[in-house]
């Protein structure tokens, strides 16, 4: 609970619902989507203005999904439900990213209280701890393990979202996959982002139904500003309208991807039984207070994200950074030295602690003990004035644990969607297919038509090694029924003397998520930049390991000045794609990523 109910509400609503039952119901609320003028700029880096808006907002990934949830706001619709057309308007335009054959975690604020709502996918019932291992007992490299069937999850996003909008949604169910249906079947214009992706991929052609729909009969990508159809989707999105997640999870569609997953080259232990069994979960959220002024709110394992984030913000509150963070407009080398410390430390606790908790039981019993104050500030004393380089798994509540820790391995892929209805109620959700384009396989549910939706390879973020060299289990490993470890960190703030939302955040980006979402939260909480400006800021990080620095943002000083305190400099791409919707005097304001497509809609 954020803010309780107060003693008169009741009373309220009791009258409320008894003038209701004296009036004739008014009908429910209708979509009727339209298309909206195509996007969009270049791929790459380019500037966002922020939005400034009075009542609502969506923020997504592309223009189309945007609008998709802009549309179902304006028709009466609330925040949970725009989240679903926005989702499945990405499973069309951002099929690289996340779609509705992976998973998703969401956070819901219904103005009295905050729940997570776990869409994360299961291994099968047939997986094994050793599955990701060569007959020697070397792990896989990543993209044989990655690309085809073995690495392919149960599901979990459109169940998870039905089971939400049982609870929270208002406009029919059926409505909200109207402006993705539309779009497949009237067609999108590639953007250039999923151009670019394209002339990146190597495997994907290897699928035959994924190959005839991204690429020309020559082997060369859709170019940007083609219109393409996606009748195969539409087909999958009509069934799931009309009989909801029950026609993705049993019948042609599920018979269709146990087919693909099973037959592949490199087969998977998918059955259809594993996706008819398929369960979404509701967890307790943690919520953190952070400082004295914020309630900082996010998901719990297997989700690594939230305890990552507030052990790096706790860990900096406790050992006093510099007070002039910034220099020439970027974190300065001091203040980085203090952030990538922190995170040393965090990222080394995840790596021993954090699973699935059906599966692994919590340091001294719960998890925030990897968040108590005693816990942090002794944590705290190992930020030295020269980088630990890697650092050592602590023990909260004085505990050694039997587990080992687990070895660092390639994460990526992901779409982020932040949302406010004009009522306050709001949503952040974090949706993936794992890898970009996931496993590489494409189903058409059994359609026979052009398209699909892609299978994620959301196995791989288990272990993949089960084990240490001394025999000791890594708490990440691979289990029939198990939910991997995440690094999503979809993230709600509120005001903690009044209980009001503050900002919905959140971003793809593998295990840099938690960097890219614990930026915005500093800059803009403790250093008082707008969303747009937070967002907008270098990213930065360490995943114990060396200290990265977005390439070409920072100045050569910075890097030289980090040299000098035994960090290992590595400068390269981070490709963030936070948004971030973030209250106002006067409404919100809502921000966009400058190095991805993303936009805000509002009003």
């Amino acid at each position: 609970m954020i803010q309780p109910l107060r003693p008169w509400r009741p009373v309220l609503l009791a009258l409320a619902a008894a003038l209701a039952a004296c009036a004739t119901p008014p009908a429910p609320p209708a979509l009727n989507y339209s298309i909206p003028a195509m996007p969009e700029g270049a791929s790459g880096y380019v500037e966002k203005p922020g939005w400034a808006v009075s009542r609502f907002a969506v923020a997504a990934a592309n223009p189309l999904a945007t609008d998709a949830g802009f549309q179902v706001l304006k028709a009466g619709g609330n925040a949970l439900d725009a989240a679903v057309a926005v989702q499945m308007v990405l499973a069309l335009v951002e099929p690289q990213s996340s779609g509705i054959g992976g998973g998703a975690f969401l956070m819901h604020w219904d103005g009295r209280r905050v729940q997570a709502w776990d869409g994360r996918e299961t291994a099968p019932a047939a997986a094994d701890e050793r599955q990701f291992l060569q007959p020697g007992g070397q792990p896989l490299p990543f993209e044989r393990a990655a690309v085809g069937g073995l690495s392919v999850g149960v599901p979990g996003v459109v169940k998870m979202l039905e089971a939400a909008h049982r609870v929270h949604g208002r406009l029919p169910w059926a409505q909200l996959m109207q402006p993705a249906i539309v779009l497949a079947e009237e067609g999108f214009r590639v953007s250039p982002r999923m151009n670019t992706q394209l002339r990146a991929e190597t495997a994907l052609k290897g699928d035959a139904q994924a190959a005839a729909y991204f690429y020309q009969p020559d082997g060369t990508p859709r170019p940007v500003g083609q219109l393409l159809r996606n009748p195969a989707l539409a087909a999958v999105l009509r069934d799931i309208a009309q009989r909801g997640a029950v026609a993705l999870h049993t019948g042609a569609v599920a018979e269709d991807i146990v087919r693909r997953v099973r037959a592949h080259a490199n087969p998977g232990r998918l059955t259809l039984s594993d996706l008819a069994g398929y369960r979404p979960l509701q967890r307790e959220p943690l919520c953190t207070d952070w400082r004295t002024t914020w309630r900082v709110c996010g998901f719990p394992p297997p989700s690594s994200g939230h305890l990552a984030v507030m052990q790096i913000l706790g860990l900096l509150e406790r050992s006093a950074p510099p007070a002039q963070p910034l220099q020439a407009g970027v974190p300065g080398a001091d203040w980085l030295h203090h952030y990538t410390e922190a995170a040393r430390l965090a990222y080394a606790d995840r790596a021993m602690y954090v699973a699935d908790p059906d599966f692994v039981a919590a340091p001294a019993g719960r998890w925030t003990s990897l968040l108590d104050d005693a816990y942090l500030r002794q944590r705290a004393t190992l930020i030295g004035a020269r980088s630990m380089g890697t650092a050592v798994a602590g023990q909260p509540g004085g505990e050694r644990s039997a587990m080992a820790a687990m070895p660092q391995q390639p994460e990526s892929g992901t779409s982020h969607i932040s949302i406010v209805d004009g009522e306050g109620r709001a949503v952040a959700m974090t949706t993936t297919i794992e890898a970009a384009w996931g496993a590489r396989i494409m189903s058409d549910g059994g359609s026979g038509l052009p398209g699909g939706f892609l299978l994620n390879n959301q196995l791989t973020d288990f272990s993949s090694q089960p084990t240490d060299a001394a025999g000791r289990p890594i708490a990440n490993r691979v289990q029939p029924g198990k939910r991997p470890r995440s690094s999503m960190s979809p993230t709600l703030v509120f005001d903690r003397s009044d209980g009001r939302l503050l900002m919905s955040t959140g971003s793809p980006g593998g295990a840099a998520i938690i960097h890219f979402t614990a930026k915005t939260l500093v800059a803009s909480f403790d250093w008082g930049l707008d969303a747009q400006r937070a967002v907008s800021l270098p990213n930065f990080g360490s995943f114990n390991g060396p200290t990265v620095l977005e390439k070409g943002r920072f100045p050569a000083a910075t890097v030289e000045a980090l040299k000098a305190r035994g960090h290992t400099v590595v400068e390269t791409d981070m490709t963030s794609g936070l948004q971030a919707i973030q209250r106002t005097p006067t409404g919100w304001f809502g921000a966009a990523d400058p190095r991805r497509e993303g936009v805000v809609k509002g009003e």
